[in-house]
């Protein structure tokens, strides 16, 4: 993630097709790569909320301007389209988790 959570959608945005079309393959690639931007962001300093904050705006990005490419994917994408706020929250903080936990195994 960008060290400014606000970043995080531009830098997404920025990746080419190729990069995308490579991270979102399957769901264990997608997990990693968010895993390894999560670990630059503690690297900086950013906290549970800054770290879930990114992750909030790239979920966003992704279901917006991303089509999901594998089951997993197209599950978090219909719960993020039918999510309120406090429950994108809520997910984006439990993904954060997620990858943190995968990093860590």
């Amino acid at each position: 993630m960008a060290e400014d959570p606000k970043k995080a959608e531009q830098y997404v945005d920025k990746l080419d097709q190729e990069d995308k079309d490579q991270i979102m393959q399957n769901f264990n690639t997608f997990k990693n790569y968010l895993g390894d931007q999560v670990k630059k962001g503690e690297s900086i300093g950013l906290g549970e909320k800054g770290l879930a904050k990114a992750t909030k705006r790239v979920a966003e990005h992704l279901s917006k301007h991303e089509e999901p490419r594998n089951r997993e994917e197209k599950v978090l994408n219909e719960l993020w389209q039918n999510a309120e706020k406090d429950e994108k929250d809520a997910i984006a903080k439990a993904l954060v988790r997620m990858v943190d936990q995968t990093n860590k195994d």
